[in-house]
């Protein structure tokens, strides 16, 4: 595992992603808020300049939550570097190290964040800026046993068919579970304890609070994607953060349609 830790300090970005992060911050006029957005679109991104700005002497130090933050706290050139020095794949040239793991990864990625934060402007959650953190960053214990076990997830999950199901295998195979894992590798990175929790606690069955917010996100992301999910467990989820069947039907009948 501790390998596999490692491994993930040359974790890639999409190239795009970094590349419309470049265009942004050497613009003559920048926009903090389309900066932000480039950074909450890639999990390697959000992963650095998170690092970054926690590292930053002063009160701050190990207690900025969010990408809103985080680009609040650091100068448009220390964010320049960073994203010139950031390692990138693109979808038509695959890495031997990793393979199409980083572009699977992102997009259920930004499938759950997406999912989270409709759930959370429904249920009128204030910690939306942190969600967008958390609902990304929240299978990255996943990359760290995809490198530690070469059977992962293959072998390990078999013929599990819903998260439950395969967390549940994860436990019995390796002993650990990719959240438990994710959890472990954002204290080392030194993110805030409200990150790493949640990550921690994304697949508990009494998730309450934002972990909640992320399972229920992450189940949905599945639904969309066209994976079986359990509908009692998606209820029981959505109850612990105030919504109920209405309000959960309306969100995964809007989904696949782009917001505003």
């Amino acid at each position: 595992l501790t390998a596999a830790f490692e491994a993930l300090e040359a974790f890639p970005a999409l190239a795009e992603s970094r590349d419309r992060l470049l265009r942004l911050v050497t613009a003559e006029r920048i926009s903090p808020g389309d900066v932000v957005a480039a950074v909450e679109s890639d999990v390697a991104l959000v992963i650095a300049v998170l690092r970054l700005a926690n590292q930053v002497e002063g009160k701050s130090r190990g207690r900025v939550e969010s990408v809103v933050e985080a680009v609040d706290l650091l100068s448009p050139e220390a964010v320049q570097t960073l994203a010139i020095r950031a390692r990138t794949f693109d979808f038509f040239e695959r890495s031997s190290v990793w393979d199409a793991a980083p572009e699977r990864f992102r997009l259920h990625g930004v499938a759950t964040q997406r999912a989270a934060d409709r759930l959370a402007i429904e249920a009128g959650y204030e910690y939306r800026d942190r969600l967008m953190v958390t609902a990304l960053l929240h299978d990255i214990g996943k990359l760290v046993l995809m490198h530690a076990y070469p059977g992962y997830p293959g072998q390990v999950h078999g013929n599990a068919r819903t998260p439950e199901e395969r967390i549940h295998r994860e436990r019995r195979e390796l002993g650990v579970d990719h959240a438990l894992v994710g959890g472990v590798l954002a204290r080392r990175w030194g993110l805030p304890k409200s990150v790493a929790s949640v990550i921690e606690r994304h697949h508990s069955d009494d998730a309450v609070g934002e972990a909640a917010f992320v399972r229920l996100g992450d189940m949905l992301a599945h639904y969309s994607q066209g994976s079986s999910v359990s509908p009692t467990e998606l209820l029981k989820c959505a109850r612990t953060v105030g919504l109920g069947p209405t309000e959960l039907r309306s969100v995964m009948y809007d989904l696949p349609y782009p917001t505003g």
